[in-house]
């Protein structure tokens, strides 16, 4: 499990009102992806390549 303690997170620009997404891309080796209603809560996290290939795969949709 990764420590996402320095996480600097921030909300992805296609959020929208009440359904945001931040995420956490400053730290070495991992992206976390959290729901921003629930900070403290669960994260996804992902390699820095697997981040890249799904929000390349997005941006074609």
């Amino acid at each position: 499990m990764s420590d996402l303690a320095g996480a600097r997170w921030r909300k992805s620009t296609r959020s929208n009102q009440g359904e945001c997404v931040e995420v956490a891309d400053n730290l070495p080796g991992v992206v976390g992806v959290r729901d921003s209603k629930d900070p403290s809560g669960p994260a996804l996290i992902f390699t820095p390549d697997a981040w890249r290939t799904f929000t390349r795969h997005i941006a074609t949709r």
